[in-house]
């Protein structure tokens, strides 16, 4: 009886500048060594390759192997390197996805989150750019580290650096999510909208200084409206409509919805404010849902006074629970995306909260925070690649720029 072949495992990389049909010629000379292959995995950066495969191969065809391959490297200005490796395959368990985003990652910032990582016993297993502009956005996979431990860590390191961390765990979770409910002023647009009635009525700064005290936490929220709205007695209706025309959608406003909808999320708003501009907003963005108060409107001008119940913290929450039932989806598929105090609950009940340019009592207790001026940057949140959205858009004939600072409403 004939003994098998002694075989060895090799890890065999390649790296050096990318060409077409690299990866074909290592296959074909892995072909002609009768080599197994156990794992491939490869890269391109700026044009420069990295290729990797574990194989196994007889051994006696080895020597003949290396030569075939280093002779590629040669025509082809590659490193080729060879290391036997064990033969008993990785077993990889789910590790955590961290995000992270600014206008500009600079290797001190990411030298503080590895240093995080690897002082929790993490390994990054992989690096993903996607973003470079108008902001830079990494995700790194990270195996072996506690996700409770490591988010404490790193909150410090993005306070140090100025930078956006998020931290989720991996896995079909992730990719599961089906819900955006986002909050409406400073979050879906640039403007708190009873600011600008206000203006109108001539009472802006007594309600600017009641909405930074209900937005900051430290006044209820449906005594603050009340008494804003109080203000706002005999504003006409053509005075809410000049209002309406000065609503600026946040930047990457449009692009971040139309990607959603692609992604086949519903998309619906929850706001503390009215549904004079809400139902507007609906109709502009194709949004599923919206939610707000309403004004009370007596021979065409307003009475001080808001019909029904507030659409305070506890509301928001409820109705994010209330659409999520709505459409089937669990409450761990939904995210929750908002600025203020009053939008606490809902970023709590959410699968995941997202803090956006937020006042701190909700920076500190949301899971994950955006403070970037564009709002399609939670998109890279999501996993979602700045260049797969562009090249959504360009298929479609669109050539709005990402995060587009000059959207706004069609009135």
């Amino acid at each position: 009886m004939v003994a098998a072949p002694e075989h060895r495992t090799l890890f065999v990389g390649l790296s050096g500048p990318d060409r077409p049909g690299i990866t074909a010629a290592l296959m074909a000379a892995l072909g002609r060594a009768d080599a197994t292959l156990a794992d491939v995995e490869q890269v391109a950066v700026r044009r420069q390759l990295v290729l990797s495969a574990v194989i196994s191969v007889a051994a006696d065809r080895v020597d003949e192997l290396r030569k075939e391959l280093l002779l590629l490297g040669y025509d082809r200005d590659l490193n080729v390197t060879f290391d036997e490796v064990d033969d008993e395959p990785t077993d990889r368990a789910l590790g955590v996805v961290v995000t992270v985003i600014s206008q500009q990652v600079d290797p001190a910032a990411l030298h503080a989150i590895a240093a995080a990582i690897a002082a929790r016993g993490g390994n990054i297993d992989r690096i993903l750019r996607l973003a470079r502009y108008p902001v830079t956005a990494y995700e790194l996979v990270v195996l072996g580290a506690p996700i409770e431990e490591l988010r404490a860590d790193l909150v410090v390191v993005a306070r140090d650096h100025g930078v956006d961390i998020a931290l989720q765990p991996e896995g079909l979770g992730r990719r599961a999510q089906r819900l955006i409910v986002m909050d409406v002023d400073s979050t879906l647009i640039q403007d708190e909208v009873i600011e600008l009635l206000a203006d109108e009525a001539g009472c802006a700064d007594e309600v600017r200084r009641l909405t930074s005290a209900a937005m900051a936490g430290h006044s209820d929220f449906e005594d603050t409206l009340r008494a804003r709205v109080a203000l706002l007695e005999g504003l006409d209706t053509p005075a809410l409509e000049r209002a309406r025309a000065r609503v600026r959608l946040a930047p990457g406003a449009r692009t971040f919805v139309r990607t959603l909808r692609r992604l086949g999320f519903k998309v619906a708003i929850v706001s503390g404010g009215f549904t004079f501009f809400t139902d507007h907003l609906k109709d502009e963005l194709g949004l599923d849902h919206a939610f707000a108060n309403r004004l009370e409107v007596v021979d065409g001008r307003l009475t001080g006074r808001v019909e029904g119940r507030v659409v305070d913290r506890r509301r928001k929450a409820e109705l994010l629970a209330e659409v999520a039932e709505a459409e089937g989806i669990d409450l761990e598929q939904t995210v929750a995306v908002g600025d203020g105090a009053n939008d606490l609950d809902m970023l709590a009940a959410a699968g995941l909260g997202v803090a956006f340019n937020a006042k701190p009592v909700l920076r500190d207790a949301a899971d994950t925070t955006v403070n970037v001026p564009f709002l399609d940057a939670v998109l890279f949140i999501l996993g979602v690649p700045r260049s797969e959205v562009e090249a959504a858009d360009r298929a479609e004939g669109l050539d709005e720029r990402w995060g587009d600072p000059d959207e706004a409403l069609t009135t």
